[in-house]
């Protein structure tokens, strides 16, 4: 998009009243693009969805319905990353995940995809994603080609959301305990829940309870939501040491966040 182009989109963006103004424009957007979808996805800590974007109808009702938010690729693996993603690099070894796919395709969403996480106050989070029906090689080409217009985009749809939702944005997270602040450090690192209870010296129903607290107090839909906000308002940070374990720790895995 030539750089006049690019500041004409982003002046109706930011004179975009109400989410009309933002579907029709997200919808001139992917017309623009020449992609089947584009979609603006703010998923609130009460697990309300709020946003824009051209996918089905049918996709829409489908996706709330089967409660594909808990096992969501994108969503999950996109809450554990800073820089865009393309789709194909996330996770989708497990059936539950593979179902899904085949679903989204099934709905039109496109065997492509490439998600920009945004990053608000308050541990806010949400994704500007394009999604299309092509072979590898020319997807790599048009995300090589719009990268930096697709990251824009994404950074000032989500200004424009967090000024028409200004009421949904989170109040702050209630402090951790020292306990849930263990459990989740540990699951961010990648042990599973029966490692993180032996560590800690506790049995797994008790982990349960420590990580469902922490999840009450941050806001969270589930453990993957509780580290990434954790570790956006700093309540835990990885690398360092636990107040649990400060001498030798088993090394690390490269396995994702625990999730449920």
């Amino acid at each position: 998009m030539t750089a006049h182009r690019l500041d004409g989109f982003l002046a109706r963006l930011e004179a975009a009243e109400g989410l009309e103004g933002l579907q029709g424009l997200i919808e001139a957007l992917r017309d623009h693009y020449r992609v089947d979808h584009m979609v603006y996805h703010w998923v609130s800590t009460d697990g309300q969805q709020y946003g824009c974007g051209t996918y089905s109808r049918d996709w829409c009702i489908r996706y709330v319905v089967a409660d594909y938010l808990r096992i969501d690729p994108v969503i999950i693996g996109c809450f554990q990353r800073f820089h865009p993603v393309d789709w194909k690099r996330l996770d989708w070894s497990s059936k539950a995940a593979r179902t899904f796919r085949a679903d989204a395709i099934e709905h039109g969403v496109g065997n492509q995809g490439f998600s920009i996480p945004v990053r608000g106050p308050n541990g806010q989070f949400a994704l500007f994603s394009v999604s299309h029906t092509t072979d590898d090689a020319s997807w790599a080409e048009f995300t090589g080609a719009h990268q930096r217009d697709l990251i824009l985009l994404g950074h000032f749809f989500n200004q424009k959301g967090l000024e028409l939702a200004g009421d949904r944005t989170p109040e702050p997270s209630k402090t951790l305990s020292p306990r849930e602040t263990d459990a989740l450090t540990f699951l961010a690192m990648g042990y599973g829940r029966a490692q993180v209870a032996e560590m800690l010296a506790i049995s797994e129903h008790t982990l349960r309870a420590y990580i469902e607290s922490a999840r009450f107090k941050l806001g969270a839909l589930n453990t993957t939501h509780a580290v990434a906000r954790a570790v956006a308002e700093g309540q835990i940070v990885l690398g360092g040491a636990s107040r649990a374990a400060k001498g030798d720790w088993p090394g690390l895995r490269e396995a994702d966040v625990a999730a449920e």
